[in-house]
């Protein structure tokens, strides 16, 4: 890594293709078309320029760090501070580093992008830039009407979380000896480009959002696939639906995915428009395949969890390791799977000897994340964590109340085998069979419908 620096003085070779650097070239001479018209060689750009360009796509400060990094690049390594203006080869070389280069090189253009000075900067720094980060891609994504069919908040609720997902990006920098970033006391400690190429190198988001960035902020001619960083949103209801998530939400739990299930979300149950109802959750979610539950407990705490098969109503436990709680807010993370049991999906009702609920993690009465048939209730109970998950309490109190949850299934809807004949009613509407148990009629058919027909 020593070396970096005065590497970047000698000839430099870009990683474009020769078609990306086409487009590339082609973006600068628009940049740089007001000025030195007549000797293209001496060709450059300023802050205005690259302001009238890219509009009011991206903030004001995202387009300020981008542009003073592009002037502080030292092609030759003897320059004594920035220049006055952008020359080609410092566009090509910050395009090329910030694009496609490495964990070490794209550190080099952020610290250019966060501080004045060479050397060191301070942990809070990085921290700012972090939530600029992360504001412009939200900013670019609604600009650009790329967010996939997710729309952004608005009215009275809560503003994107963007200090919220910025702070756990932020906190998977490691300080010297591989202590974690615990609070506020530690901003003022000193980060050189070791730390930053690690934090990188480890936090992929990083590098993803700088690319979002730059594709949609210079409307560059480059392919960018967002199909598996904003996933398609579908919901089947004609009226508008605003869920518990904003976007950068999506994007996080989206990120923790199997990458072939990142690509589409269907929302299967919404307790606003399918009622406070058990009996209706296990309807809408049962044989759809993997999917998210979410809930929003009445002092405002947002979890949930990933269940990695289609929840089969049964008194045994279901799921594999791929399963993983999280929280939304008040803060982001994501809780994988310990190894120590297999209790990673539980879903339940009108047992008498068992709990009727739906559960994720821990056991039976103590769950990392229940909801209980008595819809509108449930618990988080981990203390000091939960056994499946390792997940503390998701809940603002361990017993919760709730009336917000949703479901979403994720990837491609299931293809379920067409019944023929033999299917009831019964199967379609499970409020049925218990109207039909009330009344103290039988249900001969029980049981008929085990083996299915033979193709």
């Amino acid at each position: 890594m020593g070396n970096v620096r005065s590497q970047l003085g000698q000839k430099f070779c870009s990683q474009f293709l020769p078609e990306e650097q086409a487009e590339i070239d082609r973006l600068f001479d628009a940049l740089s078309s007001e000025k030195h018209s007549s000797d293209t060689s001496l060709r450059s750009f300023s802050l205005k320029a690259l302001k009238s360009h890219i509009g009011e796509a991206l903030p004001l400060e995202m387009v300020t760090r981008l542009y003073d990094g592009m002037r502080k690049v030292d092609l030759m390594g003897k320059a004594k501070g920035p220049s006055e203006s952008v020359s080609r080869e410092q566009f090509t070389m910050s395009m090329s580093h910030l694009l496609k280069g490495n964990s070490e090189e794209k550190s080099l253009m952020i610290l250019k992008m966060i501080s004045a000075t060479e050397g060191p900067v301070k942990a809070r720094e990085i921290q700012k830039f972090t939530e600029d980060l992360v504001g412009s891609v939200v900013h670019v994504l609604n600009y650009r009407q790329e967010l996939r069919g997710w729309t952004p908040k608005t009215g009275l609720g809560p503003p994107p979380r963007v200090q919220v997902l910025a702070a756990q990006l932020f906190s998977e920098m490691d300080l010297p000896g591989g202590e974690k970033l615990p609070g506020p006391q530690q901003l003022d400690c000193e980060c050189d480009l070791a730390m930053v190429e690690a934090w990188v190198f480890r936090v992929p988001h990083v590098a993803t959002f700088l690319s979002v960035v730059i594709h949609r902020g210079f409307l560059l001619r480059l392919p960018l696939d967002l199909a598996t960083l904003v996933p398609e949103r579908h919901v089947d209801q004609e009226r508008v639906f605003e869920s518990v998530l904003d976007i950068l939400s999506v994007i996080y739990i989206n990120s923790h995915l199997p990458r072939e299930q990142r690509h589409r979300w269907r929302l299967l149950f919404s307790s606003k428009l399918h009622g406070h109802s058990f009996t209706q959750l296990c309807g809408h979610i049962t044989q759809q395949g993997p999917c998210i539950v979410l809930v929003e407990d009445h002092d405002g705490h947002v979890f949930g969890g990933f269940a990695s098969c289609s929840w089969e109503v049964k008194p045994q436990f279901q799921g594999d390791d791929t399963c993983f709680l999280f929280s939304i807010s008040p803060c982001m993370a994501v809780y994988t799977s310990t190894g120590y049991n297999d209790h990673y999906m539980y879903l339940n009702h009108r047992q008498q000897t068992i709990p009727n609920g739906l559960g994720m993690g821990g056991q039976h009465n103590y769950f990392g994340l229940w909801i209980d048939v008595d819809f509108g209730k449930g618990h988080s109970k981990a203390k000091p964590k939960c056994t499946t998950y390792s997940s503390p309490q998701l809940s603002a109190q361990e017993n919760f109340r709730f009336e917000k949850m949703e479901v979403w299934g994720v990837g491609d809807a299931p293809v379920l085998q067409q019944a023929k004949s033999s299917r009831s009613v019964l199967d379609k509407n499970p409020e049925a069979q218990i109207l039909l148990e009330a009344s103290g009629r039988s249900r001969h058919s029980e049981g008929l419908r085990d083996v299915p027909d033979s193709e």
